[in-house]
């Protein structure tokens, strides 16, 4: 067991390794070791960051514990602490059925971790972070919280109301990561097309997007997790205009029936969902969008699933994510739905419509290959060095394989030329 070390586990969404990053620093300022994700767990204190968002999510999150919990026994470990979504939307159930951890936090108190362990919240440190990522990348939380309440998501549940995060604060932090030596921010929140909202009564995104575009270092900006409705449309000029702000938006549809819209209390219409698409690709030539949908919520029946295999069909979303419906404890859906759509059938479904992507995926891809594009390099592996364009955020979209026929450095931007296509990834040189 390592003396004075902190281990901390994050799971979850990039949002939830904000809060990790932030922590650590803290820790970091108080004298610990602190190390994340590690490979071996034996640190004296370790911190489950959780995620609580859907059953799959949850069950992680309990598993870990529960593991951790054992090697408390095994006395590899002296502390256990959890925090996050999981602990913020169950901790008196939490509490009573898992009395090997020390204390739970939730989302948003973490800080108290500090005040137990003895030690101090730096302030001035507010917004400085421990990187977890490579250094050329990170991720930036412009708010927490959201206020739309869809029938299926726990999240108002967990995260409250929608709060941004103010302007200036957002820039100061940008400017201290690009002197770390960061490139690229991935902007995440519930909500980005509710920015600013809360704070200047206006949608400010695009105002926020267009001051970080002029900081000098920022070398591309990706938009993550918009909301179709009340979309700020005034983000699109300002991805046209500057180079920087990569031509890539993340927006979940959910679906496109109105029946389904409807159930899901999504406040968008079928024909309101083609119009948004239409008018996102016309002002920003090149887009590639992200979407996550959903199969087997109530009132799905062949008829709407067939209209949004004819959706994907017509829209050919260059990423997609999708997920089968499960009926989450204290949403609108739970209480007022039945979920009466067989399990077997959901997963049919999934996998139908995953299918349809990858062949859409494959195509969109091949239409690459001759083409020289700007890529990062994130790591290097035994055969190829990996990188990733604009349109692929880290994690969850293609990277493209790079032939080692010349040394190249991570973090750096090389042009490459794509030689081959798969679904999920593009090979290339650097001539």
């Amino acid at each position: 067991m390592k003396r004075n070390t902190i281990h901390i586990i994050s799971l979850g969404c990039s949002k939830n390794l904000v809060d990790s990053e932030r922590l650590i620093r803290q820790l970091q300022a108080n004298g610990y070791t602190v190390a994340h994700n590690p490979d071996v767990v034996d640190a004296d204190i370790v911190v489950v960051n959780t995620c609580g968002f859907i059953s799959d999510a949850q069950e992680e999150s309990i598993n870990t514990i529960l593991q951790l919990g054992e090697a408390k026994r095994q006395r590899r470990i002296k502390r256990l602490y959890v925090m996050g979504c999981l602990a913020e939307r169950f901790m008196a159930q939490l509490i009573d059925e898992l009395p090997e951890v020390d204390k739970f936090y939730g989302k948003f108190n973490w800080s108290q971790l500090l005040t137990d362990l003895g030690k101090t919240y730096r302030q001035e440190l507010e917004h400085e972070r421990f990187l977890s990522t490579p250094p050329h990348y990170t991720y930036l939380k412009i708010s927490e919280g959201c206020n739309r309440f869809c029938a299926f998501c726990a999240i108002p549940l967990i995260t409250g109301r929608h709060t941004s995060v103010p302007i200036p604060q957002l820039l100061k932090e940008v400017k201290h990561l690009v002197a770390k030596g960061v490139k690229e921010f991935n902007v995440i929140a519930q909500d980005l097309s509710s920015y600013g909202k809360d704070l200047y009564g206006r949608l400010a995104l695009p105002e926020l997007i267009e001051q970080m575009a002029a900081i000098p270092g920022v070398d591309w900006i990706r938009l993550h997790y918009a909301y179709p409705t009340e979309f700020p449309y005034d983000i699109l000029p300002v991805m046209a205009q500057h180079p920087n702000v990569c031509s890539y938006l993340d927006i979940a549809l959910q679906h496109i029936s109105d029946n389904v819209l409807t159930n899901m209390q999504r406040h968008i219409t079928k024909a309101e969902t083609l119009e948004l698409i239409d008018r996102l690709r016309r002002e920003v030539p090149g887009l590639h969008l992200r979407t996550t949908l959903m199969v087997g919520f109530p009132g799905e029946g062949d008829k709407e699933f067939q209209e949004l295999l004819d959706f994907v069909r017509q829209a050919r979303f260059e990423r997609m994510g999708a997920f089968a419906y499960s009926q989450e404890e204290g949403t609108y859906a739970a209480k007022h739905l039945t979920d009466d759509i067989p399990n077997t059938v959901k997963q049919q479904r999934l996998q139908q419509l995953m299918e349809l992507q990858e062949d859409i995926s494959m195509d969109i891809q091949q239409q690459k290959v001759g083409k020289t594009l700007r890529v990062i390099i994130d790591r290097e592996e035994d055969d190829y060095y990996v990188g990733r364009t604009e349109w692929d955020s880290p994690e969850v979209d293609p990277e493209v394989l790079i032939s080692k026929d010349k040394p190249l450095k991570t973090g750096e931007f090389y042009n490459v030329t794509i030689s081959e296509a798969m679904p999920f990834e593009l090979y290339g040189t650097v001539k």
